[in-house]
């Protein structure tokens, strides 16, 4: 199964370099008009889009003669993209695409998410990437790749084309950098993490299917039906003669997307009753639930003192997030 396809150099940084200097227009049109004060100005659409044109425009012109004046420097040259990165993509925009929904149904101002959205994705990345070097599967730990390994191989720890990321760090980096954000935007962080924790959980769904092309994150042998193929490359040390597998990436999917609907639901339907962050506790519970049940059929586990560090920290994220529910719901000396 291939995990990726080769795209010219040439290609890439026409459609990189226009975009990463868009990106940087839009930041620093941000800070200008803040400092400013206009950012509180209210503007008509049309004031608005002529706005950002004025900032966009110049970037992509200037991003288009850089181009131009670096394609002899990479003329020929190729670079594999892996779907699992595109996947991860596709879902950091549903992402924030349906949190940007929610927002609007609230009735906050959804430039908030989409101005922390560069910040909170790049924590949730070095966070994933921290917890996969401080958790290795004993896949890895064979062939010497521990925690002590990238002390000494630095470049290999900030190589995340090369694979090792972990969802749990992810949400961890990702929540930090929501709290700096709100707290320097003086915004309610709970508030903020409810209106996106079902676009986390959606982007868990989506992303989790760069498992099936780079042959991972798969379960116990299996002769189900619905059973997977996995190449002997990719088998599991002591299970080399063992074919088909459960798909551990396809349960966590599904497990993520029923997460999000019934997020979706409970936000709706019981929205009086609901506390600020209640949202945001029911989905790591709920996520802690499905990951701490499906560790029971993953075969590549990473071990801490012989015991499963990923299951126990999934009953420590349930337990404390009930008494975080709990505690917001405790009776309180006016209801008295």
């Amino acid at each position: 199964m291939n995990s990726g396809f080769d795209l010219p150099v040439t290609v890439l940084t026409l459609i990189g370099i226009p975009f990463i200097l868009v990106m940087l227009a839009l930041m620093l049109r941000q800070w200008v008009e803040e400092q400013g004060g206009k950012r509180a100005q209210k503007r008509d659409k049309k004031q608005e889009i002529a706005q950002s044109l004025f900032w966009v425009i110049p970037a992509i012109v200037i991003g288009l003669v850089a181009w131009f004046l670096l394609r002899p420097l990479v003329e020929g040259r190729e670079i594999k993209i892996y779907y699992y990165g595109i996947l991860i993509t596709l879902g950091v925009v549903a992402a924030a695409l349906l949190g940007s929904a929610e927002a609007r149904r609230r009735g906050f101002n959804q430039d908030y998410l989409w101005d922390a959205l560069f910040w909170v994705v790049l924590a949730g990345i070095v966070g994933a990437r921290l917890w996969h070097i401080f958790t290795p599967p004993p896949s890895m730990v064979e062939q010497g790749i521990t925690t002590q390994y990238y002390l000494t191989h630095p470049l290999d720890a900030i190589n995340i084309r090369s694979g090792g990321l972990g969802i749990p760090g992810a949400v961890i980096g990702g929540g930090i950098a929501l709290w700096i954000y709100c707290r320097k935007r003086k915004i309610s962080f709970l508030t903020w993490a409810d209106i996106v924790a079902p676009g986390v959980a959606l982007a868990q769904a989506i992303g989790r299917w760069g498992n099936f092309f780079n042959q991972e994150v798969y379960g116990l042998p299996t002769d189900l039906p619905w059973k997977i193929y996995i190449d002997p490359l990719h088998r599991v040390s002591g299970y080399e003669s063992f074919e088909y597998f459960h798909p551990l990436f396809l349960y966590e999917s599904l497990w993520n997307l029923l997460n999000m609907a019934i997020l979706l639901v409970v936000g709706r339907r019981f929205d009086k009753w609901l506390k600020p962050g209640d949202i945001f506790y029911f989905y790591l519970i709920s996520y802690a639930i499905g990951r701490f049940s499906l560790e029971f059929l993953r075969l590549d586990s990473a071990q801490v003192g012989g015991i499963n560090f990923n299951q126990t920290f999934m009953v420590v994220v349930a337990v404390v997030m009930g008494g975080l529910i709990f505690w917001n719901h405790r009776p309180r000396r006016a209801d008295k």
